[in-house]
């Protein structure tokens, strides 16, 4: 598939990796849905800058935790741009949660943005790709195959997107592709002390921190360098998974 001419849907699109993807699909010519749920500013940003390199962009809001907002993004997504041939579920939370400090609250939020609002949001795009054809990219990380403690809902729920991603793919094949990205350490929290990152860097193989230019590549080659394949999980990590 050759982005000029297609229309994409990036969840969480307003800013960090989501950003950097919205930016280097628009400049291959696709026209971007830019999907925010609290960063209104930053996704207009974003399409403005898109739209002053000459490109079409929109912002869609919506809060990935509810279902009926999955089906509304993809509805006005369509609405607006006039087809969807491509949906990157980008979007997810990310905090720490020790086990004995887990709450339900901490739960339902970290799956349900995560994991339900991906489902959703591929099934929503699905109705819209049927006819045409069309590619799901799913946001797994490499924490979903070699869980780490601390942050157990957030690798249960990345854990879960890997099996939906090789479900979806059986399910939609043969008109639909569905494939994942499962990044490591790529941008960092902003949280994170100069001894954390530098723990981070040093327990990564590759003896580094990943740029968003690395899942940008990712994403291209599944959407314009390969149309078979299916169900598969590229990891972009480092080699954090082999440490």
């Amino acid at each position: 598939m050759k982005l000029k001419g297609k229309t994409v849907l990036v969840t969480g699109a307003g800013r960090r990796v989501g950003k950097s993807i919205a930016l280097a699909l628009a400049e291959k010519g696709a026209q971007v849905a830019i999907h925010y749920n609290r960063s209104k500013k930053e996704a207009r940003t974003v399409v403005k800058e898109i739209e002053k390199r000459g490109g079409t962009a929109h912002a869609v809001q919506g809060d990935l935790a509810k279902g009926r907002d999955c089906e509304r993004i993809v509805q006005e997504t369509v609405k607006v741009l006039g087809r969807l041939d491509v949906l990157v579920n980008n979007a997810a939370v990310f905090f720490k949660t020790p086990l004995f400090e887990v709450t339900e609250k901490d739960w339902d939020l970290t799956l349900d943005s995560n994991l339900k609002g991906s489902f959703f949001c591929a099934q929503a795009a699905a109705k819209a790709m049927q006819k045409e054809g069309g590619k799901i990219i799913n946001f797994a990380d490499w924490s979903g195959f070699r869980p780490y403690v601390d942050y157990l809902p957030y690798c249960i729920s990345k854990a879960g997107v890997i099996a939906m991603t090789k479900g979806l793919a059986k399910t939609l094949a043969p008109k639909i592709e569905v494939n994942a990205i499962a990044p490591g350490p790529i941008l960092l929290p902003e949280n994170l002390d100069p001894m954390e990152e530098e723990e981070i860097s040093r327990n990564t193989p590759l003896k580094k921190v990943g740029s968003p230019q690395d899942i940008v590549n990712a994403i291209l080659f599944l959407i314009e360098g390969t149309d078979f394949m299916t169900g598969a999980t590229i990891v972009v990590d480092g080699g954090r998974l082999i440490a």
